[in-house]
């Protein structure tokens, strides 16, 4: 009996299980929806809901496309473990998400992960809504970002280039032709990172390699699914969640390291006040025209009349925001903007013979060379609409439950913006998939926040403050490496064989670093 009993139990599974599970499902979804119009979405499980359809790609923003292609919908719904997440794919869901209930998605979500970063305080990025974010998105706009703020930093984006130029001249020089593969990716980040540094604090930061290091460990955990993040209420969650403990230690690094940033910008004020004073001057420390950001919040938070207090730990929550906003996302579209010129090598050679006509041998490239060029812009406009840095922008809550394209959304619904699928709909940019800058020729479509088929900086309160910084260093870069070099790929490869993988951390970057040989066509001034 037991034998005959056991093959009958084996039979009987696949039979009683399935529609077990059918009619869990069922009632989890009759729980949830009570009665509302939900997006349309991919099949759940029980516990973990849609996470399953995420797991088999781990490019976020081109799975979920896929999604919103199959439904042909404007917004599709998913549910990761506990949590309602709800994306949209088209502008128009864009433009009431940004625009027409803004207010209703311009908190950011608090999990267990944001909870145990934001220990110290909240920085501008990933705080919620309310007095507070007004307060700092108040002071980034008329204080740390503001377009006078930003052409006080010239001097400093225009040395940092300058030493990035000599640097390629000199491995360029250092091999035959042909045989000096220079690493453009590290060139360009270490760039972008040290003015982005020298911009808050003033100086080149002494502890640099090691906020890299531990910058990059910050990149790669933001990556993981946490655990405690899907299943906030799971007691089980809390104990196994191993990922929110390990951005936890790395941010606190992180915040350990920009107290000693702000530490070394107070010696160095100090060191030059008593050099004024030495020297018969009155011992200040400049003009306003010479404070760093550090400078900026120290100020700030020593005058008060704030309604919310500025504390240290905000200070350094801000800076940090502000060195990764600036730096990680400047940093990829610039490699990105170099792959895609030198997989379409008529672009690139139509993008240097602007230049190279405007400054007709000039040794050196300033901003003031800038104004005028177009193709520049036009080309990094592109980058920014085929490689979007933040593919999904950040993550918006829902406050109060509410309609977006006919469908309800549910109070507490996480909501992402996939601008890389919008981007790259045929519906909204001709022969979508090609690299082509002309398209913004017209000037119809910028990147300002009102047009939302294209909105690689977000649109509405949550916008990115620091646009204009981004594009001062990116259209400088870009004009300086591509006036003195000319560029070629590593011995045999051809354009159409380059490499342009794409992973996730905090942005969609390079898999693989871009290598480049640089052929000098205008030599520096020394």
């Amino acid at each position: 009996m037991q034998p005959q009993f056991g093959w009958w139990l084996l039979l009987a599974v696949p039979v009683i299980i399935p529609p077990l599970l059918l009619l869990k499902l069922k009632k989890q979804r009759d729980d949830n929806d009570d009665g509302l119009k939900l997006p349309p979405g991919p099949w759940q499980l029980p516990v973990i809901g849609s996470l399953h359809h995420l797991l088999r790609n781990p490019l976020a923003h081109r799975a979920i496309a896929d999604m919103a292609r199959y439904f042909d919908a404007p917004i599709v719904y998913l549910r990761l473990g506990e949590i309602p997440m709800v994306v949209a794919s088209s502008p128009d869901a864009a433009r009431e998400i940004m625009k027409t209930h803004d207010l209703n998605f311009a908190t950011r979500p608090f999990g267990p992960t944001s909870q145990a970063m934001m220990a110290e305080g909240e920085g501008l990025v990933f705080a919620r809504y309310g007095a507070h974010w007004r307060q700092l998105r108040k002071i980034c706009v008329l204080e740390l970002l503001s377009a006078r703020r930003v052409r006080s930093f010239r001097r400093v984006r225009e040395e940092e280039i300058g030493r990035l130029v000599a640097a390629i001249a000199a491995a360029a020089a250092s091999k035959p032709s042909g045989e000096c593969a220079v690493n453009v990716s590290e060139r360009i980040a270490e760039l972008v990172s040290d003015s982005a540094v020298r911009a808050m604090i003033g100086d080149r930061f002494e502890r640099r390699e090691e906020f890299l290091e531990h910058l990059a460990e910050g990149i790669k955990n933001s990556a993981r699914f946490s655990v405690r993040d899907l299943f906030p209420s799971s007691r089980l969650a809390r104990f196994v969640g191993r990922t929110t403990r390990l951005v936890q230690d790395n941010h606190r690094k992180l915040l350990e390291l920009m107290d000693s940033a702000i530490q070394q910008n107070q010696q160095r004020r100090a060191a030059a006040a008593m050099a004024s004073s030495a020297a018969g001057g009155d011992g200040s420390c400049g003009s306003e025209q010479e404070e760093d950001l550090v400078d900026v919040l120290l100020r700030l938070q020593k005058e008060g009349g704030l309604e919310v207090p500025l504390t240290m730990g905000t200070i350094k929550e801000v800076i940090l925001d502000l060195f990764i906003a600036g730096s990680e996302t400047s940093a990829n579209t610039l490699q990105w903007a170099m792959a895609e010129l030198v997989r379409n090598p008529k672009l690139m050679q139509k993008a240097q013979d602007e230049l190279r006509n405007k400054l007709g041998g000039k040794p050196t490239v300033t901003e003031d060379d800038l104004v005028g060029l177009k193709y520049i812009k036009l080309v990094i406009k592109e980058t920014l609409r085929v490689h979007p840095v933040v593919p999904m922008l950040l993550p918006r809550e829902c406050r109060e439950s509410c309609k977006i394209m006919g469908y309800d959304i549910p109070k507490g619904s996480t909501v992402f913006v996939n601008v890389w699928a919008i981007n790259r709909d045929p519906k909204y940019w001709d022969d979508a998939e090609t690299f082509k800058p002309e398209r913004f020729e017209d000037g119809k479509v910028d990147f300002k926040g009102t047009d939302f088929e294209f909105t690689p900086f977000g649109a509405g309160r949550r916008m990115c403050p620091g646009m204009a910084f981004a594009q001062a260093t990116m259209e400088l870069v870009l004009a300086a490496l591509l006036y003195h070099f000319d560029w070629e790929l590593p011995s045999g490869m051809g354009p159409s064989q380059l490499d342009m993988t794409e992973e996730m951390g905090i942005t969609a970057r390079r898999k693989h670093d871009l290598y480049l040989h640089p052929v000098v066509h205008v030599p520096q001034q020394a």
